[in-house]
């Protein structure tokens, strides 16, 4: 169980550290264009504004998101149901685990969803 635990933090700190790293650029963004007037659209030779925006929003809740089911298997181990499929109460395989740490649900019954 110890294991699990440290696997699950270390992964949750570099899953944190990218969502920091997110935030920051998609701030460093929004800090670098406030006042200006620049017309990036079309400009043929750079990233446009807007699709750095899309970028960065999207790695930044990915990231997000990520922390958060880190944090879900976190309570679930506390709670003694990491590795147990919520929909059928199965052990969830440990390969599963391995690949995909935050896993909530066996292989059959993520399909079904």
């Amino acid at each position: 169980m110890g294991d699990v635990r440290s696997n699950l933090e270390a992964l949750r700190a570099d899953a944190a550290v990218r969502a920091a790293s997110a935030a920051s650029a998609l701030a460093e963004l929004v800090r670098d264009r406030q006042g200006s007037n620049d017309d990036d659209e079309h400009d043929p030779e750079g990233v446009t504004l807007s699709s750095e925006w899309s970028r960065l929003s999207a790695l930044s809740d990915a990231a997000a998101d990520e922390l958060r089911q880190f944090d879900d298997a976190l309570a679930r181990l506390d709670a003694g149901t990491y590795g147990i499929c919520a929909r059928c109460g199965k052990p969830i395989p440990a390969a599963r685990l391995e690949v995909r740490p935050f896993a909530e649900l066996c292989v059959p019954c993520a399909e079904k969803r």
